[in-house]
């Protein structure tokens, strides 16, 4: 059987020839839809994704041309017919099922593309009962659930998280692999026990986003010998490019890069380094590849098998510096198609395609004891307007740039802390030392091993001097600008010692401490 009718020959490899696509939010639909058209693929499509696709000017076929039924009760019921449930379900190995979808004439629908209501933001937003009540999605989970079923045969795309994937199955001519299929199928059980867990939590009385968590095995924890799993929604974050399986470990040091890169201004590329939750290579600069450069010169040894982060597309000038080096994980919030197919050129590398809008938890919780901890997150950013100048001299403007920058920097090192920067560059940082001096000493050290002229730099700390030692070994370094909380009872001590010397101290009033 040819055209629209499933193949009677199983194959593990397998060719998109036809997609249902059925979504809320239309973002990145353009690219989909008419990637796939380029391909050839028959499009099939409902109500407004119908119209927005007819809009693109491409052929699209309704669905409720299919079913020869329209569409009734205010768009309740579309797809819950067996001509469009049967083209995503029948078995393409079994011959009376290949038999009976040509007898009943029934299309095979070889991709299903789903983006579901927004129930957790319909609830968060304060609508009513009966708004809620609409947002609950029926049709679309029931497709998810029955591609994902038959994933042997079809591939699921279950939320805009995966509109990645699929731009990377399209510009392989719209094959895919039985293992990608598989693991989008994962992905896609996942998304409907969050979302039924969500659901359940809101009739219970007691929502919660974290009642829709998803428990995912990991391969181990901090080492080896210690079991492992993370709880949550992980694919409301990230897309899986590529790679092994994120470990304990990775997902911290993952956390870790995403809360600093959303702090880091986002008017120019940026690119970080983060090994064991710390930064150990940040810049910003005019190009993504020359961010990513001074990045890495930052401390080219400890970048060896680290997280790199980016806040801007990673395109094919940057990959291939980038290449060259080992790391774990690779995060931006777009690849481009030739940069991914360099990166995945190894394929280990974890290549994560990063929802930057992607909500953020309010609170953190920690065991201790044989309790929790819970407090909330720290989110308050230091900007120009709220920096005390405390001494005679005065920084300048692109000191105090850099002075803002090394304060985001300190707020997510490991205290005791110290963080040196220049020219919107990550110098050096002590990280996680029992004593502040120690942690200026390491980093002037560490900046001194690579090279670094510090005549100029700024110094921040995470807390309050309580001497002026620091200060003191900071000008002998070369250091005239420094940004601290303030607050301790001998202040004074460490602005008499910067007035004496020519050195610009700012205070900020707030303390970043990070255990």
């Amino acid at each position: 059987m040819h055209g629209i009718f499933a193949r009677a020959i199983p194959i593990m490899t397998h060719t998109i020839q036809s997609a249902l696509i059925s979504v809320y939010a239309k973002d990145g639909i353009d690219e989909i839809a008419r990637g796939l058209h380029s391909l050839g693929v028959k499009l099939y499509s409902t109500g407004g994704t119908y119209d927005y696709i007819q809009k693109l000017g491409l052929p699209v076929t309704s669905v409720d041309s299919v079913t020869g039924y329209p569409e009734i009760f205010g768009g309740r019921v579309k797809t819950l017919h067996p001509a469009i449930m049967g083209g995503i379900l029948f078995r393409r190995d079994n011959n009376e099922d290949i038999q009976s979808a040509a007898d009943l004439k029934i299309p095979a629908i070889d991709c299903v593309v789903v983006d579901l209501y927004p129930f957790e933001s319909t609830v968060k937003s304060g609508a009513s009962e009966d708004e809620i009540i609409e947002k609950i999605d029926i049709g679309g989970i029931s497709l998810i659930r029955a591609a994902a079923k038959n994933h042997k045969d079809v591939v699921i795309i279950s939320s805009v998280h995966d509109y990645p994937t699929l731009q990377g199955i399209i510009a392989n001519g719209g094959n895919t692999n039985f293992e990608e299929r598989r693991s989008l199928a994962q992905k896609a059980f996942e998304v409907s026990s969050r979302y039924d867990g969500l659901i359940q939590s809101y009739f219970s009385g007691d929502f919660s986003s974290e009642k829709g968590a998803i428990e995912m095995p990991l391969r181990y924890g901090e080492n080896p010998h210690q079991k492992a799993k993370f709880v949550g929604d992980f694919n409301a974050m990230f897309s899986k490019l590529n790679g092994k399986e994120t470990s304990y470990n990775n997902l911290l040091d993952i956390d870790a890069a995403v809360q600093l890169m959303l702090e880091i201004p986002k008017d120019k590329p940026a690119a970080a380094i983060l090994k064991h939750n710390n930064a150990c290579g940040v810049a910003i600069r005019e190009s993504l590849s020359e961010a990513y450069s001074a990045a890495l010169a930052c401390d080219p040894v400890s970048a060896f098998g680290g997280v790199i982060i980016f806040n801007k597309s990673l395109d094919i000038t940057t990959a291939e510096i980038l290449n060259a080096l080992f790391c774990e994980v690779v995060i931006a919030p777009h690849f481009t198609e030739a940069a991914l197919d360099l990166l995945r050129s190894k394929p280990n590398r974890i290549l994560l395609s990063w929802n930057m809008d992607a909500t953020q938890p309010t609170e953190l919780l920690r065991s201790a004891l044989n309790g929790i901890l819970k407090q909330q997150r720290d989110v308050v950013l230091v900007h120009k307007e709220d920096l005390k100048l405390v001494t005679k001299k005065t920084a300048s403007d692109a000191q105090i740039n850099d002075l803002i920058f090394a304060n985001i920097l300190v707020k997510h090192t490991k205290s005791n802390t110290i963080v040196i920067a220049k020219n919107q560059t990550l110098l050096a940082s002590g990280t996680g030392q029992t004593s502040r001096v120690d942690a200026l000493q390491q980093a002037i050290a560490k900046a001194r091993t690579f090279g670094f002229d510090l005549s100029g730099a700024v110094m921040a700390s995470d807390a309050f001097f309580p001497f002026p030692d620091c200060v003191e070994i900071a000008h002998h370094a070369g250091i005239d600008a420094v940004i601290q909380p303030g607050g301790s009872i001998k202040d004074q001590l460490s602005i008499e010692y910067c007035d004496a010397h020519a050195m610009a101290m700012y205070m900020s009033g707030i303390r970043h401490f990070r255990h």
